[in-house]
């Protein structure tokens, strides 16, 4: 499988354009050896859930009820992956993505896909290494027939040591249900154990969440590594989902999306939870950028 390998300034980024244009690493290299920065994938095998990161299009999570509505008709979805009883993260990140352009510190990648209607899009893709940061790019323009509603995010797998903490400040959180679709909006006044407004550990149990009303700004720290990563995100990515199984996992996700879990079918309608409703020809563009910081 072809590697793609961008360093700047002691980052260190690798790109695997057939697997969903996902991320096997980011690092950050210094005299005392190489520092993780997302998980490192495993080299296992071609599942994009073993990277490090991979970009979510034309929605993020999962879409309940067998499908969406769109052009004033039904339009089936099935579930894209082994154990999930429900389409999940769109299809970008399951398919090849070809390459444009690259350098040593700038990737640009290409996917056109028809392949879940009524989706149908030319994605664009950015990874550029500069200011001691990563900046992911990504944009999306319809091309079917009929205006759908799209969502856009980022799905980094980032190291989980026992001192991690998280600050991300948001209003509200979803609270799911066991099969992981949002049963109620609650206040995050009623969740204190999640509230992130503050810098605080990561929960010691599972967590599946979505957090809206995000600042689009997010600071993850591992003071046993002397490290720190400093997000900020683009306008439209105003909410976040926290994943972990535990303490023990040795992982957790910061996704950084453009809507809650399941918009389509929430109560409101799928503006109302952040999905672009995008008639064909039109386009939507997202962007991300990870800022390491280092104590020294």
């Amino acid at each position: 499988m072809r590697a793609i390998e961008l360093d700047a300034g002691g980052l260190r980024l690798v790109v695997l354009p057939e697997l969903g244009g996902g991320i096997a690493r980011f690092d950050l290299v210094r005299s005392s050896g190489v520092a993780a920065l997302f998980r490192p994938w495993d080299g296992a095998g071609p599942d994009p859930n073993t990277l490090g990161c991979y970009v979510l299009c034309p929605f993020s999570n999962r879409i309940s009820g067998g499908g969406l509505e769109a052009g004033d008709r039904p339009w089936p979805l099935v579930p894209n992956r082994a154990g999930e009883p429900y389409p999940i993260h769109g299809d970008a990140w399951q398919q090849p993505w070809t390459v444009v352009e690259t350098s040593a510190t700038a990737l640009d990648l290409v996917l056109e896909s028809g392949s879940m209607p009524p989706f149908a899009y030319r994605a664009q893709l950015s990874y550029e290494l500069a200011d001691h940061a990563l900046t992911a790019r990504l944009t999306v323009q319809h091309q079917g027939e009929v205006t759908v509603a799209y969502g856009l995010g980022f799905h980094p797998w980032l190291p989980r040591t026992p001192a991690t903490t998280l600050q991300a400040a948001a209003g509200a959180v979803w609270v799911e249900r066991p099969d992981h679709l949002p049963d109620r909006r609650v206040s995050i006044a009623e969740r204190p154990e999640w509230d992130f407004r503050a810098r605080r550990p990561l929960p010691g149990s599972w967590i599946n969440n979505g957090f809206v009303g995000w600042d689009g700004r997010a600071l993850i720290a591992w003071p046993e590594r002397g490290l720190g990563l400093e997000i900020a995100a683009s306008d439209a990515l105003r909410t976040y989902v926290l994943y972990s199984p535990g303490a023990e996992a040795g992982f957790f996700c910061f996704e950084p999306v453009s809507h809650a879990v399941d918009a389509f079918h929430l109560p409101g309608g799928p503006q109302a939870h952040g999905l672009k409703l995008l008639h064909p020809g039109d386009s939507f563009g997202v962007e991300c950028r990870f800022v390491v910081t280092e104590d020294r």
